[in-house]
């Protein structure tokens, strides 16, 4: 039986959730595909695993795609470390048939894509590292370390996740112009014109941004806000920023076309009620 499928996309921690846009089979509910963020995998039972049941109890019949990213649970997790994200991306395009799923979004319009969620995605990056807590703190003490001598080398860039998303704000040209990953999703170089008209495709863009987040800094990035260049003490907004005023990315069109969704909750990084998922991202997965 043939296909149409658009869909639906959340991103975690960036968790990334993405709803891709026309019905599956019988089912009238659109696909989701999940891709869990640095340290975390597609399987556990305390986020990804636990969102995919969620959402396939309050949504009955829903296909959900949590995404691995290599052969094993174990290589998953090992490489939201290690492996280059800009190869993460061409894996999920691959998988799919065609701050990570937006990266997909902008580079990857089949299947088209009916909303993308994130949910204390990093769209500016960071600059300041989180708390690794549990068992990873050997990995998390090594990265600090790569990030600490330069994280604008092409080693630690080419091998280390975290530094794809590292956006320096007292070294902006480094992070232009030697940023793999966000400075090329950014537009920060040059604006591609394809990147942009993919994204603008997009029915809505949620973000989702945690209050009391220990784990991203600046906070205000989960929303596309970051430092002033120069600096890294005075925030911007979104629409402050030149990425809005130039437009590189559509935002400011998709913001006035009333695409753009800014939800907050109160907590740390991932921290949600049942509820509080139903009252807000549930009726995007529709």
């Amino acid at each position: 039986m043939g296909l149409s499928v658009a869909l639906n996309l959340i991103a975690v921690s960036g968790c990334v959730l993405l709803l891709c846009g026309s019905s599956w089979g019988i089912n009238a509910s659109v696909p989701l595909v999940i891709w869990h963020g640095m340290g975390d995998s597609c399987c556990n039972p305390l986020s990804m695993g636990a969102i995919k049941k969620m959402v396939e109890e309050e949504v009955p019949g829903i296909y959900v795609l949590s995404l691995m990213i290599g052969k094993s649970v174990v290589q998953d997790t090992e490489n939201s470390f290690f492996m280059d994200v800009n190869e993460q991306v061409s894996f999920v395009c691959d998988q799919l048939g065609s701050q990570f799923l937006r990266g997909v979004v902008q580079r990857c319009p089949d299947p088209p894509m009916k909303n993308l969620i994130s949910v204390g995605g990093q769209h500016q990056g960071v600059f300041c590292l989180p708390r690794f807590p549990g068992e990873s703190s050997h990995i998390c003490d090594w990265i600090r370390k790569m990030l600490n001598s330069g994280a604008y080398t092409d080693t630690v860039q080419k091998h280390l996740v975290q530094a794809q998303y590292w956006h320096d704000p007292l070294n902006d040209d480094l992070y232009k112009k030697h940023s793999l990953f966000l400075a090329d999703i950014n537009q920060e170089r040059v604006v591609n014109e394809t990147y942009k008209k993919n994204l603008m495709s997009l029915n809505k863009f949620v973000m989702v941004k945690f209050l009391q987040d220990t784990m991203v800094d600046p906070v205000d990035s989960e929303w596309f806000g970051f430092y002033k260049p120069g600096q890294a003490k005075e925030l911007e907004t979104l629409q402050e920023s030149a990425i809005y005023t130039e437009d590189r990315l559509g935002l400011a069109e998709m913001d006035s076309a009333g695409k753009l969704v800014f939800l907050a909750t109160d907590g740390d990084h991932l921290q949600f009620t049942r509820e509080w998922f139903n009252d807000n991202l549930l009726p995007y997965l529709h």
